[in-house]
């Protein structure tokens, strides 16, 4: 996404969407934390604010650029709408956040759906479980939640 795209959605092109803009589409897992973005932002040049974050990533949700997710962490977190679907996995633990799709899933979906009369106009599952990598930020800094 570019300026032009900010322009079709309606909105100004500014330093500070283009910044956000660009830390939406670096992020290696295409989600974003607006706390992360401030941080990222003030890292480099530009100096945003956390309410200049929100304020953005909130007016690119009501143009249908990104979608919001609030997990069970009660963070919010954004992440570019490419206009494909898929679900999440989140962390119980780090809050790491990762996509997959399944055509098996969205299959029995689609079957149990049509067995109780409904078709599904749109859904969202997310899972929740604990990350198994050794690089685990919450297991470095022992952080990690134990249920008994």
């Amino acid at each position: 996404m570019e300026g032009k795209d900010l322009r079709r959605a309606g909105l100004k092109v500014t330093l500070p969407r283009l910044k956000i803009l660009e830390i939406l589409e670096q992020s290696n897992t295409r989600t974003c934390r607006p706390r992360k973005s401030t941080r990222n932002c003030s890292i480099s040049s530009e100096d945003i604010g956390l309410a200049t974050v929100y304020r953005v990533l909130t007016q690119f949700e009501s143009a249908g650029l990104v979608s919001r997710h609030h997990f069970e962490n009660g963070m919010a977190v954004f992440e570019i709408n490419h206009g494909t679907h898929h679900d999440h996995i989140v962390c119980m633990d780090c809050g790491a956040v990762e996509e997959f799709v399944d055509a098996d899933i969205e299959s029995r979906q689609n079957s149990i759906a049509t067995r109780l009369g409904f078709r599904i106009q749109e859904h969202s599952m997310v899972l929740y479980g604990r990350c198994q990598r050794t690089d685990c930020p919450a297991k470095r800094q022992g952080r990690v939640k134990v249920l008994v």
